[in-house]
């Protein structure tokens, strides 16, 4: 069987949020619907929608816009995030997202939510990282990352 919903948030790859999907049942209901991602689709939802489709275009191209600033500044710019390392040069721990968000804004860069901040690998030694942002549908940037040891 399957369900029809409505995403609240963008989810990788099944959709971005305000798009109708349809799903197996149990992602439904034992992923989708408990954290709020995604609600059950109905006629009056799908009015819901349509108003927010057409909300989205009309900022569309602001939000374009202020992407590729944001990119441009991410590709020029490398993030210094400093953290708690051992003599062998591994952290306690690792950088996380929020971190990173934070480090961006800290030097003076554009404010990034840390969900779109996607690493390939975890983050868990002293040197150069790279890691990429979903700024807009359209525009992903490249994020360089300097780890160093925090005094």
């Amino acid at each position: 069987m399957s369900t029809k919903l409505i995403l609240t948030h963008d989810v990788t790859n099944l959709g971005v949020a305000g798009d109708v999907v349809t799903v197996k049942d149990g992602y439904a209901r034992n992923y989708l619907v408990p954290r709020k991602l995604a609600t059950p689709w109905t006629k009056g939802a799908q009015r819901q929608i349509d108003q927010m489709a057409e909300a989205r275009r009309r900022n569309a191209i602001e939000s374009l816009e202020a992407a590729q600033t944001a990119r441009a500044w991410l590709a020029s710019n490398v993030v210094t995030v400093a953290a708690v390392a051992g003599a062998n040069g591994r952290l306690f721990g690792a950088v996380s997202t929020s971190d990173l968000a934070e480090a961006v804004k800290a030097a003076g860069g554009p404010a990034i939510d840390r969900r779109k901040i996607q690493l390939a690998r975890p983050v868990k030694a002293l040197g150069r990282h790279s890691a990429s942002v979903r700024l807009h549908q359209d525009v992903t940037a490249p994020l360089e990352i300097n780890v160093i040891v925090a005094r």
